[in-house]
């Protein structure tokens, strides 16, 4: 048990590095900046010799560079503070200065850190270093701007995009930074900027405005003493929270006061936690001096926004340290699969490349200066690795991504990360959070039950009946007056049986209690409009009616009870920090004065009030919470446990509501011990917590009810598309074994026929043993394992938990921690190399989305955090059907095409300058000029190329059909080593014929082989193509043509470029010469034996043994 209490603590601590978000204009244009988790971004490499040669250099460089840089700039450590109120010159350290720098770069480095960004990759740092030699004299080969062209370009368009989104955080920032706001000064108001603001100032924030930096909340203009503020931007909740002033500066009759009184607040150090904070407030000036506690409903973070009133607070912490800041870091740049397949690929292509040159060099004889000689070939030969590569795959990229936003079935959908669209091809896990993502997150009241009686929605009618009947008893029975008596009448009417009686006082007590005890607040629109300077108008005048008034919580399963206790009659109409007023189905008002109110909070898992009923002055304490924190705390009963786990089974979510009638003694003695607890400033939330405990014991148990979270559209069709496509579903949730379960069968993700294994709650390494044996012997069964017992395997049995659950058809984690979350992906990614992806769509995914390969975000009930923090954004579950299948698919296949025909261009290009450097001696002489080698990769051959990226082998409806297609592809077999050779051996095959070809039938006219192997070159580009494409688009008919004609009518113009180069001796092409018959039929013949046996192997090998598309389009 022991263990189990330092496990549910470590969870808590981990929600302290919980994601955040800036504001919301921060995030309009560039998603980019989306600022993660920095343990998200620890991955363990295997380190070795091997690891050292393929970049292990680089990371070791890198950390070098960040341990100087560290050193540099020393970070300061975040300490205590006392803040004087509006008295920022009193502070005795220099605190950050409280502006927000969203940017990567400054003038400066902008452009060493974009260079750096670029040459990280071997492909670009190559190309550099070509591109460089040809400055020295004796390498130079053609001309400078056949190499220094391309990747002008290249680097031009990235630091344009960078340069762009730079200019659009600078001016986002100076955007934030500029926001004015009113600073509270003894001559009075002054404006001062969001950048200027200082510890110890006191702000005012109006309604609807940001919170600038983090500050106590000493004064509203509301006169409740309390104000609601948007937390949305901060931890992805939509829900209001409600904030309360510090009750001593609430008092002062007037703002200007606040510099009258002489005060501070102490504030404990920065920390990453928003959801605590622990401080006092001191008022020095009165005798005896006033203490006040602070706890986290004091404060305003930065980057909230305030929902109602203006108010007044003085700033503790600023800039760097605010929560806000504190809890963002440099997102991690996603690489795809495929983007590290190529660059193997390209070194290989490399080695190859050195291979030629050597042998080249050495079949010279190794004569003279062989080794410039070497270089020379090296850079010859350089198109081997095309600079186009690159480009081309992100314009694929750009494309794909169009395409999903264009998408007409999965509207409302957006591509945020535009690297990865292949990746969305190869998944082989996808990891789903329960709550909002396979449900809406929308509660509604399905069962009351009070032990020995249930109550379901076709029976709420009778408990509306009971309402009724008891508070008609109520108001008929003179001597109780207006009361609202914790039992009704005690004269029964004579008809009813005593049983009914018993009944009928049981269900009044559980309904009372369900409408008294929650945070829920009634807000109504004509009130928040206006009505808050007419004078306060008698209660029963005040506009209570139903169809203005909306419920504010900070959880949907809160209002959901709040609103089914108004529909069976007891209505929440009022509620301040003091009192509660709810009115009864006869339409009086009842009035409880709040004493104390102990918050929900994960580790506790249940909340508590105590309330003073105004009429009878009766004291109680109600209490609700989950069945596992609940049990040990009312006293005994027979049906609980069953009961629980009867409705979980059906799908319901359970609260247990308890209550304990307290005398006014022991309330007293509770309320000093509890203060005490409160001002002290070590360990604070245990010694409260103690207090509390004290009161919670032996509680009479009055009800359990459950609440039904509905599943989201198409679900069960959408997860059967998914399994039957060979993903494997993982369900991670923060919600209850016994509800995640039965959501893992009401929406298929479990089939009926399957069996279910529940682990036992492990706590050490013998039980972890024993219960993993057990699990093994299992076979084909679905596993469902909380986050506690899963902590424990992973930390003595990591490799084996693993493997078992990877053969799992499903895997359902509940009461996981959103770190937790982030540790599985992590863990699949390590132990499988398989793909994973993650969707989710709340503050607590967010860890999760950024640690898979593939992050989607739904925006949900939940706010847009997930959906700003993922790859890609969609706006229901079921697109994420059509999104993998079609979409992933589409791109993965085109850009595996895209990817290795661009190769197949260079090395064929590479082939003819070997064989014919091999014919003239070994001379490393270019075959053709400047001009035609830049014109080739670009207008002769680029269109029909990237064209490919319209291909498709089968049509939407036929992939979304047979998910099985999607299969074939996670075993990358569209782009490998195999593929690749084919494509080796094509491009010498055709690069041979087409140089040896021109050779041959030029014997008397040597000075055209230029031209007839060029055109027969192109020609034959063209053709592979159309020998690619499986599916016809007609834009890819224009480029086919369109690359045609630019290469005719170039002809005419640039015939200089036809003459080869210092051999020709300035010998020019001649035009008759190319209108001439034998020069077309010259080149038909060389590009016919280049390509006919290409499409002859190709149609036999259609019919003979087809691909898996090709079957079902026949």
């Amino acid at each position: 048990m022991l263990h189990a209490q330092y496990q549910i603590e470590d969870d808590a601590s981990n929600l302290d590095e919980m994601p955040l978000m800036m504001s919301e204009e921060a995030f309009e244009n560039d998603e980019s900046d989306y600022q993660t988790l920095p343990r998200a971004r620890i991955n363990q490499r295997r380190r070795g010799l091997g690891w050292f040669i393929c970049g292990g250099w680089k990371v070791l460089c890198g950390s070098c560079c960040e341990c100087l840089a560290r050193t540099c700039r020393r970070k300061k450590e975040l300490k205590a503070r006392t803040v004087w109120l509006g008295h920022p010159e009193k502070c005795e350290e220099k605190y950050p200065k409280n502006a927000i720098k969203n940017q990567k770069y400054n003038i400066l480095t902008f452009v060493p850190g974009v260079l750096y960004q670029q040459f990280k990759f071997f492909l670009n740092l190559y190309f550099l270093v070509v591109a460089c030699s040809q400055f020295v004299p004796s390498l130079k080969i053609g001309y400078l701007y056949t190499y220094w062209a391309p990747l002008g370009f290249v680097l031009a368009v990235t630091m344009v995009r960078e340069a762009v989104d730079e200019v659009r955080r600078y001016r986002r920032d100076k955007e934030m930074n500029s926001q004015l706001y009113s600073k509270l000064t003894v001559r009075g108001k002054i404006q001062v900027k969001s950048s200027d603001i200082q510890v110890g100032d006191l702000i005012i924030v109006e309604k609807n405005q940001r919170i600038p930096a983090d500050m106590i909340f000493l004064r509203t203009s509301e006169k409740t003493g309390s104000c609601f503020i948007r937390t949305d931007q901060l931890d992805g909740e939509t829900d209001w929270k409600l904030k309360i002033a510090v009750a001593c500066t609430q008092r002062l009759p007037a703002l200007g006061d606040l510099f009258s009184v002489s005060a501070y607040v102490y504030a404990q150090k920065p920390q990453l936690d928003i959801h605590s904070f622990e401080g006092n407030f001191t008022r020095e000036d009165c005798d005896p001096p006033i203490h006040e506690s602070l706890s986290i409903e004091n404060t305003l973070w930065a980057s909230t926004v305030v929902a109602s009133g203006t108010v007044i607070g003085v700033v503790i912490y600023t800039g760097k340290e605010t929560r806000s800041v504190l809890n963002t870091s440099q997102s991690k740049n996603k690489v795809g699969l495929l983007d590290l397949e190529l660059n193997r690929l390209t070194k290989a292509l490399f080695l190859a490349q050195v291979v030629l040159s050597v042998v080249m060099v050495a079949l010279q004889g190794f004569i003279g200066p062989w080794f410039r000689n070497l270089f020379r070939f090296v850079v010859l030969f350089s198109y081997i690795i095309p600079i186009s590569l690159r480009v081309n795959l992100d314009m694929g990229k750009s494309a794909y991504g169009w395409l999903i936003m264009k998408d007409e079935n999965i509207p409302g959908t957006v591509v945020r990360t535009s690297t990865i669209p292949e990746e969305m091809g190869r998944l082989v896990y996808l990891l789903t959070d329960k709550t909002g993502t396979l449900t809406q997150n929308e509660m509604v009241f399905k069962r009351l039950h009070l032990g020995t009686v249930s109550y379901g929605t076709d029976t709420m009618d009778e408990i509306q009946s009971h309402i009724i009947q008891s508070y008609a008893q109520v108001t008929s029975a003179p001597a109780n007056g207006s009361s609202a008596s914790s039992t009704p009448s005690r004269k029964p009417p004579p008809s009813a049986p005593k049983v009914r009686k018993s009944v009928s006082s049981r269900i009044h007590e559980a309904v009372k209690a369900i409408a008294l005890c929650h945070n829920v607040t009634p807000v109504y629109e004509s009130l928040a409009n206006g009505a808050s300077a007419e004078p306060e108008s008698t209660e029963a005048d005040r506009d209570y009616s139903d169809d203005n008034r909306t419920y504010q919580a900070s959880s949907p399963d809160e209002v959901a009870l709040v609103r089914w206790t108004e529909s069976v009659g007891l209505t929440l109409v009022n509620r301040d920090l003091t009192s509660l007023q709810l009115k009864t189905p006869a339409g009086q008002i009842l009035t409880f004065c709040i004493l104390q109110i102990f918050p929900f909070t994960s580790e506790s898992k249940r909340m508590g009030i105590i309330v003073r009923d105004e009429a009878t002055g009766e004291i109680t304490f109600y209490m609700k919470g989950a069945d596992v924190a609940m049990a040990s705390i009312v006293q005994y009963n027979d049906w609980l446990e069953e009961e629980c786990g009867n409705m979980a089974r059906e799908g319901l979510r359970t609260l247990v509501v308890a209550k304990k009638s307290l005398s006014e003694e022991q309330y007293q003695d509770f309320e000093s011990r509890y203060n005490q607890a409160k001002l002290s400033l070590h360990d604070r939330g245990l010694k409260v917590a103690a207090v509390v405990e004290s009161l919670e014991r032996e509680m009479e148990l009055l009800c359990l009810t459950g609440v039904e979270d509905q599943l989201q559209a198409d679900v069960r069709p959408t997860l059967e598309l998914l399994r039957n496509a060979g993903i494997k579903i993982w369900m991670l949730t923060g919600d209850k074994l016994e509800t995640a379960t039965c959501i893992a069968k009401s929406s298929h993700l479990v089939s009926r026929s399957q069996d279910i294994h529940v682990f036992r709650p492990v706590s050490n390494r013998g039980e972890a043993h024993l219960e993993l044996n057990a699990f093994r012997r299992k076979h084909d069964c679905a596993l469902v394992i909380s986050g506690d017992s899963l902590e424990v395997c992973l930390r003595y049995y990591e490799h084996e938990f693993v493997e078992l659950a990877c053969q799992c058809p499903a895997v359902v984690c509940c009461r996981c921690s959103p770190t937790q979350k982030a540790q599985i992906v992590r863990l699949l990614q390590q132990h499988t190399a398989n793909r994973t992806c993650a969707i989710g769509d709340g503050g607590n995914d967010v860890s999760m989305i950024q640690a898979a390969d593939c992050g989607i975000g739904i925006e949900g009930k939940e706010g847009k955090q997930a959906s700003l923090a993922a790859d890609f954004s969609i706006t229901q579950f079921k697109h994420i059907g059509r999104l993998l299948v079609v979409h992933g698919r589409n791109s993965y296949k085109r850009s595996a095409a895209l990817g290795q025909f661009v190769m197949h261009r260079g090395m064929i290009i590479s082939t003819m300058q070997a064989v014919f450097s091999s014919i003239f001696y070994f001379a490393s002489v270019p075959l053709y000029q400047g001009f035609l080698m830049v014109g080739y990769a670009t207008i002769y051959t680029m269109f029909p190329v990237f064209s490919l990226v319209l291909d498709q082998d089968v049509k939407p409806e036929m992939a979304l059909l047979y998910p099985e297609l999607y299969k074939d592809l996670t075993k990358g077999r569209s782009l490998s080593f195999k593929t690749f050779l084919i494509w080796v051996l094509i491009s010498v095959y055709q690069g041979g014929i087409l140089m040896y070809g021109a050779l041959v039938l030029f014997d008397q006219e040597f000075v055209h082989v230029v031209a007839i192997s060029f055109t027969a070159l192109v020609l034959t580009e063209l053709l592979m193509v159309a020998l690619m494409v499986r599916t016809w688009h007609w834009l890819m008919v224009v480029a086919e043509f369109f690359s045609l004609g630019c290469y005719l009518a170039s002809l005419a113009f640039l015939n200089e470029y036809f003459g080869i180069g210092r051999v020709s001796l300035g010998s020019f092409l001649d035009l008759s010469f190319i209108t001439t018959r034998t020069f077309l039929w010259k080149v038909c013949v060389i590009t016919l034996v280049s390509c006919l046996p290409l499409y002859i192997i190709k149609y036999l090998k259609r019919k003979f043994s087809p691909p898996s598309y090709s079957k079902l389009s026949s």
